[in-house]
């Protein structure tokens, strides 16, 4: 249906997906299996999902992707928020990743609304 790698969407969030990877590296070993691990799955289900759904033949199925990748830009953003609070994430860290995935959440939503 539609080459996900041209959607500029999928391309911010592959980037996007590398620099919770980067910053997720220096949190503490403790939680490799907990935040870490969440953090870094809710951030590759955003450029997977959008995938998925653009190789499905219909845009029913697409917007149901969407939905997904929606839910997991807003878990990690949560996630982001509580690293933030437990000092994992330094202030000019958390106003670049929350802004930017600000972004990716509102091309996901206009994309999502652009589907019929």
């Amino acid at each position: 249906m539609n080459n996900f790698r041209e959607l500029i969407v999928w391309q911010k969030s592959i980037n996007f997906v590398v620099k919770i990877y980067e910053i997720t590296h220096d949190f503490p070993k403790e939680e490799k299996f907990n935040l870490v691990t969440q953090m870094q799955r809710a951030a590759t289900s955003m450029p997977s999902n959008i995938a998925e759904g653009a190789g499905r033949n219909t845009n029913v199925s697409f917007k149901h992707f969407l939905t997904i990748a929606i839910g997991s830009a807003h878990e990690l953003e949560t996630q982001i928020i509580i690293s933030k609070q437990l000092g994992y994430i330094y202030e000019e860290n958390f106003g670049m990743l929350i802004s930017e995935l600000s972004g990716i959440q509102k091309m996901l939503y206009s994309l999502h609304n652009s589907l019929q």
